[in-house]
């Protein structure tokens, strides 16, 4: 009896790069540059005032989503204001055929299931990312990566965090966070990505950052800058020598008539398995 690999390949998302709605001079920009996935942002990078244009210029961008180049997402604003309502509505309006809605400053599972809700009521099969930036949301993370089977990734929001925690950007103080987020996007099933860097003229320490990240269990991480997709690219596509560990490891349990599998005097366990799937898995997807 063999083993069969039941993972999928999934669609990549190592790399998350962040375009203003209101300029849509950047928008073909920003899909042509290397980006497994583009966000416009009707949050944080569009002035109050500007909030209704920026709305109509990104939903052309969402309604022309599809399997073809990067995945698109469109960042609302928070669905507990009046301006993340609007943007929610008009996205459903549009009828986009596929895409991402992104929910930001998430705290509570019950503004994931409100956005499930009414996306399907519409029978739009959007999926839903989650940003999980506050004290709140942090406490509510399990609950609220596990409120909807939409749910495609969650990203680690460490600027507003930080600030509500009043301590620094920075790794040591954020530890506990970004590990706690990890967790919880692990046990949804769900891909998980790291703040974009904020020193992103400094390639050297985009490097460091997304190394850390990727230790610490990330799938990807997001930039506010074309310049340094290339590195974050790099840092998460597996290496030919892990490609080799995880293709010796599936061939020994798939050959296994019992699940056991020792190699190189080691026994591997599930847990390995597993880890060593995704490796192929996105090994696969990036080749697709």
């Amino acid at each position: 009896m063999t083993r069969a690999d039941p993972t999928p390949a999934p669609r990549p998302r190592r790399s998350l790069l962040f375009a203003p709605a209101n300029r849509p001079e950047v928008h073909a920009k920003a899909l042509a540059a290397p980006a497994d996935v583009v966000c416009l942002d009707l949050e944080d990078a569009v002035p109050p005032g500007a909030k209704a244009e920026a709305r109509a210029m990104a939903l052309p961008f969402l309604a022309a989503a599809g399997d073809q180049g990067p995945e698109r997402v469109l960042r609302i604003n928070s669905l507990r204001s009046a301006e993340g309502l609007r943007d929610m509505l008009a996205a459903i309006e549009a009828r986009p055929p596929a895409g991402v809605i992104f929910l930001p400053k998430v705290a509570h599972a019950a503004e994931v299931r409100l956005a499930d809700e009414l996306l399907s009521e519409a029978g739009l099969p959007l999926g839903l990312a989650v940003l999980v930036e506050s004290v709140e949301g942090l406490e509510n993370v399990t609950p609220i990566l596990q409120a909807s089977p939409r749910i495609v990734f969650a990203m680690f929001g460490g600027v507003d965090l930080a600030a509500e925690l009043g301590v620094a950007v920075a790794h040591e103080p954020l530890l506990f966070a970004r590990s706690r987020v990890v967790h919880a996007a692990r046990l949804a099933g769900v891909d998980v990505l790291d703040v974009p860097a904020l020193a992103f003229r400094d390639l050297a320490a985009v490097e460091a950052e997304t190394a850390t990240a990727r230790a610490l269990g990330f799938t990807g991480k997001a930039a506010i800058h074309p310049s340094n997709l290339a590195t974050v690219n790099a840092v998460f596509t597996p290496s030919a020598e892990e490609v080799a560990r995880a293709e010796a490891v599936i061939a020994a349990w798939t050959a296994s008539p019992t699940g056991l599998v020792v190699l190189d005097g080691k026994l591997i366990e599930k847990p390995v398995i597993r880890s060593m799937q995704r490796v192929l898995a996105l090994r696969d997807g990036l080749a697709g």
